[in-house]
């Protein structure tokens, strides 16, 4: 008879915390007693002594990202919480693709809470995408997918519960055969006179157009009443970007997706809304406008870790201080085995956490995004779960050095030999300020904290494509920090790593005339350095 092996496991109550709230966390599988203690920054924030499985109340705690270890002197188990005064502030998005009846909410509450979920875009939940509840209670939707309204209610609710938003989807210029009759006088056309679509599935109208937008806007807050949703996931295709309406008007699709969120916020003012620039069209546009995030889905010609870093820094401009999340989704898990594509996925984390963005790739119980139509998911192997679990607690936990929107990119002002006031080097293996295969990734950004040094080895790696495989990181030796010295003073160095050091240790810092040098541990994919100049407080 086989014995059950009960796993131990610390999750957040919550994925997100208010300020004031008692945070809590909850130890699963616990057997004996052990010492949790709470970190932040590095710093040890607080330590309890437990007595076994439950509930463990950490208190109210102050704005930030901490790190939670609990430990019976054996193993380390980690989560991490993030405590907060404005809970729109961030985006770590998923999502959920199963409506059937009696479905279970568990697993999906469980995975909001794992990996710290703030929003949950629940995709082709509506009956129809011009007609979202025409479906009554229960119904299969357009691609022939079981639909139950008490699913989608129950999941809703339990995102809720678990501390994330419920987005429903909804495209927002799309309309099927069904009801084109309807709707056709609005159509965008080609240059050949047929309406722009998507396939022989879906057509496209104009989505500013006074009939539509007024239609569009009633849906939405239809299924609010109905099924409960905190806001909507607006989609769109990416093309076309001008085209001519069936009444001869030439239309600027990017305006006329301007005018249709504006609409929207007017009639929902309290709803949370995306809207998704695919292929970064048109953010440029669109980051400003009253939605609560920018969103990118990225495509060809953006497949380089140096394209995806420069769109994230594109919305965040745009984005005029929201939050950014692009949907990257990892084809390579279908063509590859899992190790080489979580190295993929690493890397693409590494590139868009490091430069202020999160990805939306995760979601259900067990689930990550492989294809544009959701429905065909991959379900992930145990690796890829730890590395996801991993990579998020690491992200919460230095939340305050990546997302802050005050955050700057001050590498051409501080790297470089004319610079000379703060690098890295490594004996064999060169440094580069852009993402070059064979050499490590080096960016420095400037941030309310300190100043902060992102490290992404890429040595070893024969490209950098962030949907290929990619080989294990190359043990490149461990490297030297040179760091302008201020007078009277001798600056801190923290180092964090996901997968060698999850939470920042402080290293030992030599004093020079002109300049103080650290050796910086041996880093994996992605190594944090933080840096303190003046510890003391002195100008």
């Amino acid at each position: 008879m086989s014995e059950t092996i009960v796993r131990t496991e610390l999750l957040p109550e919550r994925s997100s915390f208010k300020a004031g709230e008692d945070v809590r966390v909850e130890l699963c599988g616990a057997s004996s007693p052990g010492t949790l203690t709470l970190w932040h920054l590095g710093v040890e924030a607080g330590s309890w002594e437990t007595e076994g499985a439950g509930y463990l109340s950490l208190g109210s705690l102050a704005p930030g990202g901490y790190g939670v270890e609990w430990t019976d002197g054996a193993s380390i188990t980690r989560t991490a919480v993030e405590v907060t005064e404005d809970p729109g502030a961030r985006i770590r998005y998923g999502f959920t693709v199963d409506y059937s009846p009696g479905r279970d909410p568990r697993g999906l509450a469980d995975t909001v809470r794992r990996l710290h979920l703030t929003d949950v875009q629940f995709y082709d939940w509506a009956y129809r995408h011009a007609e979202l509840l025409g479906g009554g209670e229960e119904y299969e939707d357009a691609l022939g997918q079981p639909v139950a309204l008490g699913t989608v209610r129950r999941l809703a609710d339990a995102v809720r519960a678990a501390g994330a938003r419920a987005l429903g989807y909804a495209a927002v210029y799309a309309v099927g055969p069904q009801e084109w009759d309807q709707w056709k006088d609005w159509a965008l056309l080609d240059a050949t006179g047929s309406p722009y679509a998507l396939g022989d599935f879906l057509f496209i109208v104009d989505p500013a157009a006074v009939s539509w937008l007024s239609h569009f806007r009633e849906e939405l807050a239809a299924s609010i009443a109905t099924v409960g949703f905190d806001g909507f996931h607006l989609d769109q295709y990416g093309y076309p970007k001008h085209a001519r309406r069936a009444d001869g008007l030439v239309v600027d699709v990017g305006s006329s997706f301007e005018a249709l969120i504006a609409g929207v916020r007017d009639r929902l003012p309290e709803a949370h809304l995306v809207f998704n620039n695919v292929n970064d069209f048109p953010t440029w546009v669109t980051g400003a406008s009253p939605q609560d995030a920018v969103y990118v889905e990225v495509w060809d010609p953006h497949v380089t870790l140096g394209a995806l870093a420069a769109v994230a820094t594109r919305a965040r401009a745009a984005g005029e201080g929201k939050p950014v999340a692009i949907a990257a989704y990892q084809h390579v898990y279908d063509s590859v085995p899992a190790d080489a594509a979580d190295r993929a996925t690493a890397f693409t984390m590494a590139t868009l956490f490091s430069h202020g963005a999160t990805q939306l790739l995760a979601g259900e119980a067990d689930r990550i995004l492989v294809d544009p139509y959701y429905v065909r998911n991959h379900t992930v192997e145990p690796s890829t779960a730890e590395l996801l679990r991993r990579w998020y607690d690491f992200m919460v936990e230095h939340d305050e050095l990546l997302f802050d929107p005050r955050i700057v990119d001050v590498t051409g002002s501080y790297a470089g030999p004319y610079n000379d006031d703060i690098d890295v080097s490594y004996a064999a293996t060169p440094v580069s300020g852009e993402p070059v295969a064979g050499a490590v990734w080096r960016r420095v950004t400037s941030t309310p904290r300190g100043l902060v040094v992102q490290l992404i080895n890429l040595a070893g790696q024969p490209d950098t494509l962030w949907d290929g495989p990619k080989e294990a990181p190359v043990a490149i030796g461990e490297g030297v920090l040179r760091i302008r010295s201020v007078a009277g003073s001798s600056p801190r160095v923290r180092v964090a790593d996901p997968d060698l050091s999850p939470r920042l240790v402080e290293v030992p810092v030599a004093a020079g005339t002109t300049h103080a040098t650290v050796t910086l541990p041996v880093p994996g994919t992605w190594q944090l350095v933080l840096i303190d100049l003046d510890p003391n407080g002195m100008e």
